[in-house]
């Protein structure tokens, strides 16, 4: 099954031998994995409920080997086991891995089992006996991937609910998942977050603990003779904490997601964590997200990803993401901005190429959902959702309830792929002016050069317009003042023109403005110097005798597209008050 959304296609992965919805099933909390060596290959681990009248689940997954046209769904990892909570990896030769949590019917033990593929997901191998992988509810693990001492080590860590002995518990493997360590305690309880790996071989954790979120790190895991330690507890204020229920009944509304970027470029080694959290005085979420630049010793402030206006009674939920092999951050969530009812979801995306300073507007890459329908005998469409990031877009898998079972007289839960990635088309800024209205004369440009020396606006306005003109239709943007004294206002668009509204400008200084985000293609687009310098009416960038003889040569008239620069007041006229602002301003001057 296919469902489109403007330019993006979510296509169903737990179909039968022909493609099709299979009716009266239910399937959730998936996690992806994509062949960094061909990424063409992708699979997706979900929970699979074969009726929704039981609470019974078992290991499913699918694999493509076109970019996610066409998914095939074998079965399940082991047919009759309780099976949850899928974890999905890749290293860097293109080998999944699939962490499987392990229990009965009736929920007595939480135990995790490793499986590994070696043929892009078609068939499955599990690497030690039911049970050997230890851990326990809710995992999650990561693998080295750096040419360090610590290469192709796994590490793993879960929620208290362990395996054995007591308390959030951290493993490690040293060979690929055959074995894994005693478990170790992490720090402050540290738990419901994921782990990853910076280029120097350091671990880290990321998750909420007993009362707020942490960072823990590890800088010796990596040392397959030394018992590992954490040597590093940082924490972290999200915004707000982790919540459930409401929009996911029976379940969580979103887990931390922590990422570190190995790009090598000027943001390698950045440690982001997202969440969608439950802020001070709200039930409902938002999706936040904070940055480490020192190794993980302090964080940002937090940040709200998702851009609509704050509403209490909207939901930002399953916040995820993912960063890409270049630095750019990439993250999915779901979202009840567009719904009357407040709870129909879509799927929305946004990203950010500066390290998670600035974020492109967000996107809707979905049809909305009713994410009450099709529950199975436990009322929740799972914890989570996940995202897979390249160099050019994001792999993502999603459970949705698109397909319509009229037997039940409802629609049904199934994992869904979608690919999602920034605009192809970047717009180019050709020009920029300032722009003022002179009374019944008109409307009158003062051309600002996008490089070097600014343009100077010589007319006095409590309000100024810095119009911005591009080389396609623009609909959206920022614009941010970097240098000089200005409050940035109201920003509106027509045509290939973005004009952004000034006050608190002073008499003589330039103003920078920092122009990003055009048509949400989270791209940095110039910083322009506005010149300002009242009276300025020859544009020398100094109030002065020649000033105040070219008014006194144009006194009296009427205001044209040659002398408008002389009506300093917007009158429409070249007149008295002029000349008395260039009395008042003599002197003043800009570099």
């Amino acid at each position: 099954m296919i469902s489109q959304f403007g330019t993006f296609t979510s296509f169903q992965v737990n179909v039968d031998a022909n493609g099709n919805n299979i009716l009266g099933d239910a399937a959730n909390e998936c996690s992806i994995s994509v062949d960094p060596t061909n990424l063409s290959k992708m699979t997706i681990a979900w929970r699979q409920f074969n009726s929704v009248t039981s609470n019974f689940r078992q290991a499913g997954w699918g694999f493509t080997t076109d970019g996610g046209a066409h998914w095939t769904f074998p079965g399940v990892l082991q047919n009759g086991v309780f099976r949850s909570d899928p974890v999905t990896n890749s290293d860097e030769i293109g080998q999944f891995f699939y962490l499987s949590l392990q229990s009965d019917v009736n929920q007595s033990f939480f135990c995790d089992d490793l499986w590994r593929s070696t043929n892009g997901g078609q068939t499955w191998v599990e690497r030690s006996p039911d049970r050997g992988a230890g851990g326990g509810d809710k995992q999650w693990f990561t693998i080295d991937k750096t040419n360090g001492p610590g290469h192709g080590f796994q590490y793993q860590s879960d929620d208290g609910i362990n395996c054995s002995g007591g308390g959030v518990e951290f493993q490690r493997s040293t060979n690929g998942g055959v074995t894994w360590q005693a478990p170790i305690v992490v720090p402050s309880g540290t738990d419901l977050g994921t782990l990853d790996v910076d280029t120097n071989g350091n671990l880290f954790i990321g998750g909420e603990g007993f009362s707020n979120f942490n960072c823990v790190r590890s800088s010796n895991a990596q040392i397959g003779g030394q018992t590992p330690s954490f040597d590093r507890n940082t924490s972290v204020n999200m915004g707000g904490s982790l919540g459930s229920g409401g929009i996911n009944p029976a379940g969580l509304d979103g887990m931390l997601f922590l990422a570190i970027d190995r790009s090598g470029t000027a943001t390698n080694n950045n440690i982001y964590m997202l969440a969608s959290v439950v802020p001070p005085g709200r039930s409902t979420t938002d999706v936040m997200f904070v940055r480490s630049t020192d190794g993980g010793q302090t964080f940002s402030a937090p940040r709200r990803i998702n851009d609509d206006p704050v509403n209490p009674n909207k939901w930002h939920w399953f916040g995820t993401l993912s960063v890409a092999p270049n630095g750019r951050i990439d993250s999915v969530w779901h979202d009840t901005r567009n719904a009357a009812n407040n709870t129909d979801s879509q799927l929305f995306y946004s990203f950010s190429t500066d390290g998670g300073l600035t974020w492109a507007a967000n996107v809707a890459v979905s049809n909305p959902f009713n994410p009450f329908e099709g529950y199975p005998n436990q009322s929740k469409i799972g914890d989570y959702i996940t995202i897979v990031s390249d160099n050019t877009g994001g792999n993502v898998a999603y459970s949705a309830t698109f397909n319509f079972n009229s037997s039940r007289g409802q629609h049904e839960e199934d994992v869904y792929y979608v690919r999602v990635a920034p605009p192809t088309s970047v717009l180019t800024l050709l020009s920029a002016a300032s722009r003022l209205t002179h009374g019944s004369a008109g409307t009158f440009d003062i051309p600002m050069p996008l490089t070097g020396i600014s343009g100077v606006e010589d007319r006095s306005s409590p309000t100024y317009n810095a119009v911005f003109t591009f080389d396609a239709p623009v609909t959206s943007g920022e614009v941010t003042v970097i240098g000089g004294t200005a409050t940035v206002g109201a920003i509106t668009f027509s045509g290939n023109s973005m004009t952004a509204q000034l006050t608190g400008v002073t008499s003589a200084e330039i103003v920078t403005l920092h122009t990003q985000n055009i048509n949400g293609d989270g791209q940095p687009h110039g910083d322009v110097p506005f010149g300002f310098l009242t009276a300025d009416v020859n544009g020398n960038r100094i109030v002065d005798r020649p000033d105040l003889q070219q008014l006194q040569t144009d006194r009296g008239q009427p205001v044209t597209a040659s002398n408008f620069r002389d009506d300093i007041n917007l009158s429409g006229t070249v007149d008295r008050p002029d000349l008395q602002s260039v009395q008042t301003n003599r002197g003043h001057s800009i570099p």
